[in-house]
C-alpha cells in the first residue's frame, strides 16, 4: 500500500512508474497486481471450462466476454461484491486461428463474436484481509449474468415506439435485440449500471442500399452510404440479417443508446433509455442536482463531436426504486457550448497560454429536447433523440477533440471531460477549449457549474491538463513544476478516489511508451502533480478504472493486450498474461 492524500487533496505517497514498453502490468513499489477475471472465465455456474481450440457460441454466452472496458462494483456486504464489466468489441484475428475476415469466417465464429460482446455481472470476493479480489467460482452465484449482442431489450422514453425505431421484426419499435460496442458507463444512485454503446456503426453492411433520404443520417453516424461491405467488417449479417441495412434500414437506429442494466436481477430486461439521445456514447455518469434531480453527463467519442448532459424532470427519492427507475425517461437533454475569454489572436495554436494565464472561459448548456418537445427548429423530438448529432450541429454546440469520459468529482463537484486527441483539427479550427491544432496527445477540461449545481445551464471552464511530454512547451499541468510530473498522452477514462484526486487512463499513447493509469490532485499545492500509477502490456489500452470505496484496490481493465499489426495466435506480439 502506498499512502494517499487526506481530504485536502494532499500528496500521493507512491513513486511514479516510469514510462516503459515492458510486456507486463507495472505498478509502484509497495503495490501488487493480480488478475480478477479474464476472457473465457466462467460467469454462469454451468459454464464449461474455456477451451481456446474448441470455442462455441453456447459456451461463450456463459463465459466472460472479450475486451473489457467500463468496470463498476456493487458491495454485497462482508468481503464480497458484484463486478460489472463492459465487453466492448471482438478481435477475431486474435480469438481464432487462421482468421482472415468476416466473409470467410465460419458461422459459428460469428456467433461466438456476437456472444462475446455486451457485458458481465460476476460475483467476486476478497482474498483474506488483503486488497486483492478474485472471481467466485463455487456456489450459487445467483446474480451472475451475461448480456450479449443477442439479449432481448426494450426501449423506453420519448423515442420508443417511434417510426425511426421500427423494423420488420419489431413493428412496434420497442424491443431491440442486444447491445454493441459498449465502452464506458456509469452507476445510478439506485444501484443499476448505465452502459454506453459507442462505435456501433462498424457492424453494419450495405449502407448503399438504404433509401436516399436516409443516407445523410447514416453518414453523420459513420456508416458509409456508398459502400456495400466495408473492409474488415465482421459480417454479423451472415447470421443475423438485421445487420444488412439494405433489408433493414432502421436497425442501425436501434444502437447508440445508453443501456440500463439491473445487476441484482438476472431476469430483468435491459433498457435502452432514448431520452439520453443517440450518439457514440463513451458512457453516462450520474450525479444529483441540488434539488435532487438526476443528472447524466455524456461524451460522444469521435473527432469534432460534442459534450452532453441530461437532467431529469423529477427528483430522486432514496429507497423508492419504482419511482427512481423512471427518472431517466423524462427530462431535458442539453449540449455544451464553450466560449473562451481571451482575444482570438492569443489562441494561436502555439500552445502558449493567453495573457490571463490559462485556457478558460464560460459556457452554456443548450437545450435540445424536453420530453416530447423539441427545441431544435425543423426537428421533431423523436428526430432530436435518434439523430442527436445533427440536432447539436444545428444549435451551434462546440466541436471537441474526441470527448470521451465525463465525470463529476464527488468531493469538489467539478466536472471533468477527457478529450483524447484530434489529429484533424487545423490551425484555423483551434479555439480556447481546443487550443492545439493536430492535437496528438489530448487534454482534460474542467467545468465548474453555476452555484456548483449539476442542473445549472451555465458554467465556467478551464483546461487543467494539456497532455504530452512535459518538456514540450505546448503542455500544461495546472501550473505545477513540469520537471516533476509524468508524461501522459491520450486521456480516455477518468475516475475519482475518495479524496477527489483525478485518475486518468490512456488509450493510444503517442509518446513511444505503453498506455497507463495516472493520478493527479485537482486542488491544493499538489494540483497538477500528475504521476503514473500503472502501465499496461504490449498492445493494450487502459480502461476501467475504479478505485474501491475503501481505497485499498484499483480495478483496471487491460483491454486488447497484444493487439498489434499482424499479431495472430500463431505469432503473438506479447506473452502477458
Amino acid at each position: 500500500h502506498g499512502g494517499h492524500g487526506g481530504h485536502g487533496g494532499g500528496r500521493l505517497g507512491f513513486t511514479a512508474v516510469p514510462p516503459n514498453t515492458d510486456d507486463k502490468v507495472t505498478v509502484p513499489e509497495g503495490y501488487q497486481t493480480a488478475p480478477v477475471v479474464r476472457w473465457g472465465d466462467p460467469v454462469l455456474p454451468d459454464a464449461p471450462a474455456f477451451d481456446f481450440e474448441n470455442q462455441s457460441a453456447d459456451a461463450q454466452a456463459k463465459q466472460f466476454g472479450y475486451n473489457n472496458d467500463y468496470v463498476t462494483f456493487f458491495p454485497l456486504g462482508g468481503h464480497r461484491g458484484l463486478l460489472w464489466v463492459n465487453h466492448e468489441y471482438t478481435d477475431e484475428s486474435l480469438m481464432f486461428r487462421g482468421y482472415t475476415d468476416g466473409g470467410a469466417a465460419t458461422e459459428e465464429q460469428i456467433r461466438i463474436a456476437l456472444a462475446a460482446h455486451g457485458g458481465s455481472v460476476v460475483e467476486i470476493e476478497r482474498v483474506g484481509g488483503t486488497g486483492q479480489w478474485r472471481l467466485v467460482t463455487k456456489g450459487r452465484r445467483r446474480y451472475n449474468r451475461r448480456i450479449t449482442a443477442l439479449t432481448p431489450m426494450r426501449f423506453t422514453g420519448p423515442a420508443a415506439g417511434g417510426d425511426l425505431l421500427k423494423t420488420a421484426a419489431d413493428p412496434a419499435g420497442t424491443t431491440p435485440i442486444g447491445m454493441l460496442n459498449n465502452c464506458a458507463g456509469g452507476t445510478t444512485p439506485w444501484g443499476t449500471v448505465l452502459s454506453g454503446e459507442e462505435n456501433f456503426n462498424q457492424y453494419f453492411v450495405n449502407g448503399n442500399g438504404v433509401p436516399e433520404a436516409q443516407k445523410p443520417y447514416l453518414s453523420r453516424y459513420g456508416v458509409s452510404p456508398t459502400t456495400g461491405v466495408p473492409s474488415g467488417n465482421r459480417r454479423f449479417d451472415r447470421v443475423e440479417e438485421r445487420f444488412d441495412l439494405a433489408k433493414h434500414p432502421n436497425e442501425v437506429n436501434r444502437f447508440g443508446w445508453i443501456v440500463e442494466i439491473d445487476p441484482f436481477d438476472p431476469t430483468s430486461t435491459p433498457i435502452k433509455r432514448t431520452a439520453l439521445g443517440r450518439l457514440a456514447h463513451e458512457g453516462a455518469t450520474t450525479t444529483l442536482a441540488r434539488d435532487g434531480r438526476v443528472v447524466a453527463y455524456m461524451g460522444d467519442d469521435s473527432r469534432f463531436e460534442y459534450v452532453y448532459k441530461f437532467v431529469s424532470k423529477r427528483r430522486y427519492i432514496p429507497g423508492f426504486d419504482r419511482h427512481n427507475r423512471t427518472l431517466l425517461d423524462e427530462g431535458t437533454l442539453y449540449v455544451a457550448k464553450f466560449t473562451g475569454d481571451s482575444p482570438a489572436k492569443e489562441i494561436d495554436g502555439s500552445g502558449k497560454l493567453p495573457s490571463d494565464g490559462s485556457f478558460d472561459g464560460s459556457g452554456q448548456w443548450i437545450p435540445l429536447v424536453t420530453g416530447g418537445i423539441s427545441h431544435v427548429p425543423g426537428m421533431t423530438a423523436q428526430e432530436v433523440l435518434v439523430y442527436t448529432r445533427i440536432a447539436a450541429d444545428k444549435v451551434g454546440a462546440t466541436k471537441m477533440d474526441r470527448p470521451e469520459d465525463v465525470e463529476r468529482n464527488p468531493v469538489t463537484g467539478g466536472v471533468y471531460v477527457a478529450l483524447t486527441n484530434n489529429s484533424n483539427r487545423t490551425p484555423a479550427q483551434v479555439d480556447e477549449a481546443n487550443p492545439r491544432p493536430a492535437n496528438k496527445h489530448g487534454h482534460i477540461l474542467e467545468i465548474t457549474e453555476r452555484r456548483n449545481d449539476a442542473a445549472a445551464t451555465t458554467f465556467s471552464w478551464s483546461l487543467p491538463l494539456v497532455c504530452g511530454d512535459p518538456s514540450d512547451p505546448t503542455t500544461y499541468f495546472a501550473g505545477f513544476d513540469k520537471t516533476k510530473v509524468s508524461p501522459i498522452s491520450c486521456p480516455d477514462n477518468v475516475a475519482f478516489d475518495g479524496d477527489g484526486n483525478l485518475w486518468i487512463s490512456t488509450d493510444g499513447n503517442r509518446l513511444g511508451a505503453h498506455d497507463g493509469l495516472f493520478v493527479m490532485p485537482v486542488r491544493g499545492p499538489e494540483r497538477g502533480h500528475l504521476k503514473q500509477f500503472l502501465s499496461v502490456p504490449v498492445g493494450a489500452e487502459t480502461c476501467g478504472p475504479l478505485v474501491s470505496p475503501d481505497q485499498r484496490s484499483v480495478f483496471t481493465a487491460i483491454q486488447h493486450p497484444g493487439e498489434t499489426d499482424g499479431a495472430t495466435p500463431e505469432a503473438p506480439s506479447r506473452d502477458w498474461p
